[in-house]
């Protein structure tokens, strides 16, 4: 007779007992012409259930018209092993699938499904396919993960660049859970965020970096990136459409697109952004405001590059540009919720993180308060007297 037992059936045994109880069933069980007609009836309808077997002394689990012994004789040892039996049950049917093709189902799902950001996606999963390979989801695990991060850091690759790798790993394995791909989403350490980064661009800078610009279109990108605090993407996608010289207004939102946590903001146009902009109107070859040779221009890293090569400057990336503009607005004490709505943020939870330091006016109240000199206008004993009185 077989025996289910949680402690002495191996769990590769136990879980085909739970996928097909016709094995390992009590010989002795009553058949179809049995008496017990009632609880066949009832296991037809309901889940599995726990019986007794007449002349055994141990609990049996009764599932479609079978019994299988639990090999306990006490209740609540049954009760253990019966529920392990139903989880088995409930465990979805998974084929074997690498990660490789989890990767590539996840993102063929987000095109479909129109997601922003799909193809930043398909750039993540590139190094993240080539570690991991034909593997199954188990060689997920965070003795490897945590490999994959280190590897890619010792390559150059910057840490927030390994995170954002591994974040996109993670959805894809849960993804991959909820559809019952596979049964079990494994855990995916992200590596520590990257410190903000603190360079930003002195006026004197800014100048010498507009000077440095030999192409047209790069410095115009330049002056639009300070002048709006806008992201690189969001630049080379901005069409003339979305540009109102009249009432002075950018409006940065891409209709076509869903909004994102990375949202874009309607600014207006200042005195010298609108000057530049009349010049490349007029002298304009497509529906693009950053073109070049007739064309929308797709990067500007290499002619960035060059420009901060001749001015001088290390460190400096276009999206520094973008931190530069925040950063002189919050020394002008302009209002950190003000700056969120200008950067396009729905909060002032980054803002205040990154670039509450640089207002003039952080943390003064509170350093006002510990001042020495107020201790010789208001004495500790005179305030501890009134105190008392007060009481």
């Amino acid at each position: 007779m077989g025996v289910l037992n949680g402690e002495d059936l191996p769990d590769d045994q136990f879980r085909r007992s739970a996928r097909n109880p016709h094995q390992n069933h009590d010989p002795h069980s009553p058949g179809r012409n049995s008496r017990d007609r009632k609880p066949d009836r009832m296991s037809e309808a309901g889940k599995p259930r726990l019986c007794r077997v007449s002349g055994r002394d141990t609990w049996h689990i009764y599932h479609q018209r079978k019994r299988i012994s639990t090999g306990c004789t006490d209740r609540a040892s049954a009760e253990l092993v019966l529920a392990r039996y139903a989880a088995e049950l409930s465990r979805p049917t998974t084929r074997a699938v690498s990660v490789t093709e989890i990767l590539s189902l996840y993102l063929q799902d987000r095109r479909e499904a129109l997601k922003p950001g799909a193809e930043r996606l398909g750039w993540a999963h590139k190094p993240v396919s080539a570690w991991f390979g034909e593997k199954p989801p188990e060689a997920v695990t965070d003795r490897e993960c945590r490999a994959y991060a280190q590897k890619r850091m010792e390559s150059g690759i910057a840490a927030s660049t390994a995170r954002t790798e591994m974040q996109a790993l993670r959805a894809a394995l849960r993804w991959a859970a909820a559809q019952k791909i596979i049964a079990e989403c494994p855990n995916v350490p992200l590596p520590s965020r990257s410190p903000p980064k603190e360079r930003w661009l002195t006026r004197d800078e800014a100048h010498a970096l507009i000077d440095g610009c030999e192409a047209f279109h790069i410095r115009l990108f330049v002056i639009l990136a300070l002048g709006t605090g806008a992201r690189v993407s969001a630049l080379l996608e901005l069409p003339w459409s979305r540009v109102d010289m009249d009432r002075r207004i950018i409006d940065l939102r891409d209709p076509g697109k869903a909004r994102t946590a990375k949202g874009r903001a309607r600014v207006p146009i200042n005195d010298g952004l609108l000057a530049t902009l009349q010049e490349a109107h007029a002298i304009r070859e497509t529906d693009w405001v950053i073109e070049w040779a007739g064309d929308r221009v797709a990067s500007v890293k290499r002619g960035f590059r060059a420009a901060t090569i001749r001015a001088g400057l290390e460190g400096v990336t276009p999206h520094t540009l973008r931190h530069t503009a925040a950063t002189w607005m919050a020394q002008a004490g302009v209002p950190l919720w003000e700056i969120a709505g200008f950067l396009g943020h729905s909060n002032t939870a980054m803002v205040e993180e990154t670039y509450a330091h640089h207002s003039p006016g952080h943390l003064k109240g509170a350093s006002r308060v510990l001042d020495m000199t107020l201790l010789q206008q208001f004495p500790v004993e005179r305030v501890n007297t009134s105190i008392r009185k007060r009481q």
